[in-house]
């Protein structure tokens, strides 16, 4: 028989418990809030930094950076942009007249050029001498362009100018056709062949991916026996967890050889083979997920639909792809982002070319392809590596805009559903 006693004494252990699990709880609340508040400063905290070292390019000079453009004080040609200085130094501009100046040749120099006239011997160590020297280059033709260290250029002698360059602008970064980061004394920044090359290598992989991906998730979900999924489904993910440059090899050794010969090219390294490839490691996401959500549709609705007197075809025509929508919708955005961030793969197939693409079979470069290669070679902190993080600040650009509108679609989809 229980005594009051005792009634009391159990009471009391039964309110500690449940003290100890609240403040448990409240412990396990706060160690989420504080995880949760920490990956998203993380987060802003990696896109402020990109977002900072991409724009310190568009106030970088166009001109390498330590070197100026001298002039004869007599030209009148007082500036030129990044492309016109590639030109004239390509040889592609030889007359001032194409950039605004006189009917006259252009003369280009270079600090080189100083040693071919003075021995090192007659120029010794003395910086002030060979600052003369040059100035007295310059003074003595008006068509010279001097491409000089700044430490040696004569740029506040009498009779010498230094031609104005300005700074790398927007316009020049996302619509120049030219990506040739060691030009001299130039560099070109133009991010235009790199995007588009991005973009064009992507869509096409999604648009051979997801209907196949769509395809094989519903052959899963609602065709295949038990036996079948049991060996498919953990095959297809087995392909997910391949690296990246395992598939880079296949397509090197298998892919590219097809296409060369197949659709008689020079080359096979193309936009085409780097899509397939990109298709073939984006259909592993879009088929697993897509399958859950067509799965996760209620067996009931599918039974109603049947009792109505619909065929399988148009119950997951009419019902069960409408109800997993959203799930559908999220694979195909996951499938998006896996083509448009790989890396290795597209690498090594695609001729990473830095060329505007006229068509799907010619060599493209891709931004992350870009990013990867180049990183390492870039001084840090120099124009070339605020270029690079401007790339990275333009791919989570695209990814967001794919991510946000997918989201509003779906969020379009629901209320339509609702009402």
């Amino acid at each position: 028989m229980v005594t009051l006693r005792d009634y009391f004494c159990n009471m009391r252990k039964v309110v500690k418990v449940k003290k100890l699990q609240k403040i448990v709880g409240k412990l396990v609340e706060a160690m989420f809030s504080i995880s949760g508040a920490i990956t998203t400063i993380a987060i802003l905290l990696i896109v402020v930094f990109l977002f900072k070292e991409g724009f310190g390019l568009f106030s970088s000079p166009s001109v390498e950076n330590g070197y100026v453009l001298c002039l004869n004080e007599k030209n009148p040609v007082q500036s030129l942009s990044s492309e016109d200085v590639r030109k004239v130094f390509d040889g592609e501009i030889t007359n001032w007249k194409d950039v605004g100046g006189n009917n006259e040749e252009i003369k280009l120099y270079r600090i080189d050029d100083i040693f071919s006239v003075y021995s090192d011997e007659d120029l010794g160590e003395d910086y002030a001498l060979l600052n003369e020297k040059l100035a007295e280059v310059i003074r003595a033709n008006k068509n010279i362009i001097a491409f000089l260290p700044q430490k040696y250029a004569p740029t506040r002698k009498q009779d010498i100018k230094e031609l104005k360059t300005g700074t790398i602008s927007p316009t020049n970064f996302f619509a120049g056709k030219h990506w040739i980061p060691t030009a001299t004394p130039s560099p070109l920044f133009g991010a235009l062949p790199l995007i588009l090359g991005t973009l064009l290598v992507s869509l096409v992989a999604i648009l051979i991916a997801l209907p196949l991906g769509l395809g094989v998730a519903i052959y899963l979900s609602e065709i295949a026996n038990e036996k079948i999924r049991r060996i498919m489904k953990p095959t297809i993910e087995f392909l997910a967890a391949i690296p990246s440059v395992v598939y880079g090899f296949f397509g090197l050794v298998v892919l590219v050889p097809l296409v060369q010969s197949g659709f008689g090219l020079s080359v096979g390294e193309t936009a085409f083979t780097g899509s397939v490839i990109l298709a073939i490691m984006a259909l592993p996401t879009i088929i697993t997920i897509a399958e859950d959500a067509i799965r996760n549709t209620p067996q009931s609705m599918r039974e109603a639909s049947l009792a109505l007197g619909a065929t399988q075809w148009e119950t997951i025509y009419r019902v069960v792809l409408p109800c997993s929508r959203s799930g559908v919708l999220a694979a195909v955005v996951l499938g998006v982002g896996r083509a448009i961030g790989e890396t290795m793969a597209v690498l090594m197939i695609t001729g990473n070319a830095a060329v505007i693409p006229h068509s799907l079979f010619e060599p493209v470069r891709t931004i992350p392809a870009t990013i990867t290669a180049e990183l390492g070679e870039a001084l840090s902190g120099g124009t070339h590596y605020e270029a690079l993080f401007m790339l990275g600040c333009v791919l989570f650009a695209i990814t967001t805009i794919i991510s946000v509108t997918a989201e509003m679609i779906s969020r379009r989809q629901l209320k339509t559903k609702e009402v």
